[in-house]
């Protein structure tokens, strides 16, 4: 299994910057993470009601991780981000996690922080340029369901807005965009075709994205019973023969759903895959031996010392940013 290593190309990233570590999707978890060297910053979007890109992964406030001006956490059901002004929501707090709830336990030695706001895109951007590193690239998921369509901007506002933000920043080359909802994918892909995407899926329920024999309202209407596999219904999409000037494609799977017959189809239609979240060592290791291209890890820590004892080179350190 060793020949599948590509050491060459690995890409380590690290999820909401390092969930496992710090606050998730927070300008300390960000700067965590290129102290660890990963290829990549993973985060997740959303729009505000005046039109700002900010790092959030829940449609709605997390009350898990979200207190008020009060310092008391928020009580379900919470706002929608876009209702919000990014004054407001920068007005919360989203440096702990609420010690009583069941999230608390998957993290419990999260390092736990107060006064950290939810960043704007563009801050995130303007921290990694602060720190002097010209290589990490972002992978940017845009947080819209097709199930609940007024809780998010049409994937044409939002993929407006984002696509804005990045070109503002000069960071195009540098960026993936990666969505659960196919629609966001096909729209990068006409507006902005040098960025690279991700096609992320689960076929683990409850939460399944991808059903072999049910139509899906994820992937914009292209539908497995019709195409047999994930990277063909990829393919079908257009995604999988870009032109010479266009982003490389990825697809992301639950780790679950890896085979290496299914890394190796993908492959084959040009694809790279990159699995979501490995933690556990012995499943980094063997995702890594299965040939996957990289993957996502809410401890890039971890992942990164089990990439080293194989070989595997990996950007260097940085210091903290100013």
């Amino acid at each position: 299994m060793a020949t599948r290593l590509n050491p060459q190309v690995f890409d380590l990233q690290g999820h909401r910057g390092a969930r496992g570590l710090v606050p998730e999707n927070t300008l300390p978890a960000f700067a965590r993470a290129m102290e660890i060297g990963v290829s990549t910053l993973e985060l997740d979007t959303a729009v505000t009601r005046d039109g700002v890109v900010v790092v959030a992964h829940d449609r709605r406030l997390n009350p898990d991780i979200t207190r008020g001006k009060d310092g008391n956490w928020l009580v379900a059901p919470t706002a929608t981000v876009r209702s919000l002004s990014l004054d407001e929501l920068q007005a919360l707090d989203v440096g702990r996690i609420d010690p009583q709830s069941v999230y608390y336990r998957r993290f419990a030695d999260q390092q736990g922080m107060d006064g950290v706001p939810m960043p704007a895109l563009a801050e995130v951007f303007d921290l990694v340029r602060r720190a002097g590193n010209v290589q990490v690239r972002f992978n940017i998921e845009t947080k819209l369901s097709p199930l609940f369509p007024e809780e998010a901007p049409q994937p044409e506002e939002f993929v407006a807005a984002l696509l804005a933000c990045i070109a503002a920043a000069g960071l195009m080359e540098r960026v993936t965009v990666q969505s659960f909802d196919w629609r966001v994918l096909r729209l990068v892909r006409t507006f902005a075709p040098q960025v690279t995407v991700s096609y992320l899926t689960t076929q683990q329920p409850p939460d399944a994205t991808i059903s072999t024999d049910l139509e899906s309202p994820w992937t914009d209407g292209i539908q497995y019973s019709r195409h047999g596999s994930v990277a063909r219904m990829i393919a079908f999409a257009g995604a999988a023969t870009p032109t010479a000037s266009s982003g490389r494609v990825i697809w992301s799977p639950h780790f679950a759903d890896l085979s290496e017959a299914a890394i190796d189809e993908a492959h084959a239609f040009n694809m790279d895959v990159l699995p979501w979240t490995l933690n556990d060592p012995e499943e980094i290791a063997r995702a890594i031996l299965m040939g996957v291209d990289g993957l996502i890890s809410d401890y890039p820590d971890r992942a990164r010392s089990i990439l080293a004892r194989m070989g595997i080179e990996l950007p260097a350190p940085l210091r903290r940013p100013a």
